[in-house]
């Protein structure tokens, strides 16, 4: 049977198919549209390009599937903790309660971060540790979270946060850097291509308090950096190895704090390959695919799953 994933986060509208019988997903996804120099969307406008592109998307999903999903899982909001909301999650919330009423089917929700981590759990083989303690990362352009991650009945993993950016976000230091050298948002991909061109390597100290670590001023430096006429692949390079030294000063920390325990990076930073390498060579670390590390639906099937007894 298959499982419908969907997310509607403010970067992506994703869906995603999950076979239970062999564990395979078929994923689905589109941008939303960005003006060219613009720094994301507003959340009306975001609301707006998720319900002219769900039905696209949801065709193309079901273009060789005819039979009705056994479940609907769907992020209803960013963070599993109260107050949590952004509007731009009632498009999915809205078509998947209506799927679930039309269909007589299970409707099962989580939040964005969930979904994350649970991608990053079923791209790595490594779903096993939802009933396990470990230590995740979610990192992207709303969020610089280092997380306990533990067994939960109710939402099959609790989370706690142990430390985050007190400022700017990693993915917002990655697109503020990247508009700041030309690129279009979002930036992730332009950057790291552009950073590989670098001949330099820096080595960072972060600024940290506690397990939270603080990236406002990476884009100050780099900012400089531009201003002093250093070539745009060093500043990329820079910005890149700026957030890779905070994500390591937090992990070490973590694991000061928690002992010995698998270390699972998930979000949209965590796609880049130059971040990636540096931290699987100093860390038992995990990590997903980029197809399953940036906004997907694969985390919400797998989640309708898990909570379904379906696998």
């Amino acid at each position: 049977m298959k499982i419908l994933g969907l997310d509607t986060s403010n970067y992506t509208t994703s869906s995603a198919l999950f076979d239970t019988s062999d564990c395979t997903v078929k994923q689905v996804k589109k941008l939303l549209p960005v003006k060219k120099g613009e720094l994301g969307l507003r959340q009306s406008d975001a609301v707006f390009h998720h319900t002219k592109q769900l039905p696209e998307i949801i065709a193309a999903l079901f273009e060789d599937f005819e039979e009705t999903p056994a479940a609907v899982g769907v992020s209803v909001k960013p963070r599993g903790i109260d107050g949590s909301y952004m509007p731009c999650f009632l498009c999915g919330e809205g078509l998947a309660d209506s799927l679930g009423s039309v269909n007589g089917i299970s409707v099962y929700k989580t939040s964005h971060q969930v979904g994350h981590i649970l991608a990053a759990l079923y791209s790595a083989d490594r779903l096993d540790l939802v009933k396990e303690r470990f230590i995740a990362f979610h990192v992207s352009g709303g969020t610089t979270d280092c997380l306990l991650v533990e067994p939960d009945d109710e939402n099959i993993i609790g989370i706690t946060e142990l430390g985050t950016s007190l400022d700017l976000k990693a993915g917002q230091a990655v697109d503020r850097v990247g508009l700041m050298l030309g690129l279009d948002f979002p930036c992730g991909q332009r950057l790291e291509e552009l950073a590989v061109k670098s001949g330099r390597s820096y080595k960072i100290k972060p600024t940290m308090k506690g397990g939270s670590c603080c990236l406002s001023g990476v884009e100050n430096r780099c900012g400089k950096m531009l201003g002093d006429g250093e070539n745009p692949e060093d500043i990329a390079m820079y910005c890149l190895c700026c957030i890779c030294a905070a994500i390591e000063g937090m992990t070490r920390y973590a694991l000061d704090m928690h002992g010995k325990l698998p270390v699972v990076f998930a979000g949209g930073v965590m796609s880049d390959k130059i971040i990636r390498d540096r931290l699987e060579s100093e860390f038992d670390s995990y990590f997903a695919a980029p197809e399953f590390s940036c906004d997907n639906a694969a985390g919400t099937a797998v989640f309708a799953a898990l909570k379904g007894n379906f696998i």
